[in-house]
């Protein structure tokens, strides 16, 4: 199970209600990346009996089994800068991380 911040369930009900959907982001985990294995943030509603739900400020974080096992316990952020803005993802199970974020390793 992964955790939100304000900053990350602020905006993820901010995106899901100009979309005209329900504030629940679905994390998931694939080969990709720099280093290996990256993250995708996509807005769905779609739950499946074994997904990881949480709920904090008003939103919801979906993480299915496979990607759970990589970033369960995990904070999910949401930070801005001059250069960029978007998801941030605090993972315990990173050994490391390309300089983007956008993807991890973990240890063998």
């Amino acid at each position: 199970m992964v955790t939100l911040t304000e900053a990350a369930a602020k905006k993820v009900v901010a995106i899901s209600s100009k979309k005209g959907q329900a504030p629940v982001l679905r994390v998931k985990v694939g080969a990709g990346g720099c280093s290996g294995m990256s993250y995708e943030f996509v807005f769905s509603d779609q739950l499946a009996p074994e997904d990881a739900v949480s709920e904090a400020f008003g939103a919801k974080a979906v993480v299915d089994p496979k990607a759970d096992f990589f970033i369960g316990g995990s904070i999910i952020d949401y930070a801005e800068s001059l250069m960029s803005s978007g998801f941030v993802i605090k993972n315990p199970h990173a050994a490391s991380t390309c300089s983007c974020g956008k993807s991890f390793t973990t240890e063998a």
